[in-house]
């Protein structure tokens, strides 16, 4: 099986899950700061990769944040690698099918990868992308396409994240560090002014509906607060 393993670029020579270099897999590296280019890169090439590994084992804080982004946006299953003690902080949002720790067998890490084999096999469209559709908006999120009330919005990456972010949870309210957090990740070094200026321009892109992105002073933001597009 081929794998693709998200990890942090500074630790592409430690290896978060020794016995795999024992089993004949294939194993393509990326950074883990850019998760879904990685996934939808390998997702559509010629030999497509059967699993995603997620490091968590120096960074649990970056494996969710990429466990999050990937959520629902790619038909790969995920693995996540954890150390005993951040497997607390492993939960249903993460939406990985299985967790590995580094202490891993070769005949364990053989057992999981078959069985996510066979379930991805019986559901070949487990994880693949829909529509989120909040207020008017609607996001395809296989073909990264946004809409207003039918409008095609012209959007960067970040701003499409970032309006993603937002409709997938109407009516709360996300500080400015939440937002780089969750869209920007957590390795992230802008302030919080880069929250600001792409707020800006998503509001000038949706045109009357600008609405839809409200502001709560001395919070941060939110998405379709109030009344109903």
């Amino acid at each position: 099986m081929e794998l693709l393993l998200l990890t942090t670029v500074e630790n592409h020579d430690q290896a978060p899950l020794p016995a795999l270099e024992l089993l004949p897999h294939t194993v393509a590296i990326a950074s883990i700061a850019a998760p879904l280019q990685a996934a939808l890169g390998y997702e559509n090439a010629p030999h497509r990769v059967g699993a995603i590994l997620l490091d968590g084992t120096t960074d649990p804080r970056a494996a969710r944040a990429a466990a999050l982004s990937l959520a629902g946006r790619t038909r790969l299953p995920r693995l996540a690698i954890m150390r005993d003690a951040a497997l607390a902080a492993l939960s249903a949002e993460w939406d990985v099918a299985d967790f590995l720790t580094p202490e891993a067998s070769p005949a364990e890490i053989e057992a999981r990868l078959r069985l996510l084999a066979a379930a991805s096999a019986e559901d070949p469209d487990h994880g693949a992308g829909t529509a989120v559709e909040a207020s008017g908006v609607v996001i395809d999120e296989s073909n990264f396409v946004a809409t207003v009330h039918g409008r095609k919005l012209d959007l960067t990456y970040k701003e499409f994240e970032l309006l993603h972010f937002l409709a997938l949870h109407p009516a709360r309210v996300f500080t400015r560090e939440q937002l780089l957090s969750e869209v920007w990740g957590i390795d992230y070094f802008g302030g919080a002014r880069t929250v600001d200026v792409h707020v800006r321009r998503l509001r000038a892109k949706l045109g009357a509906h600008e609405w839809l992105i409200s502001t709560v002073r001395g919070v941060g933001y939110g998405f379709a607060r109030g009344r109903q597009g």
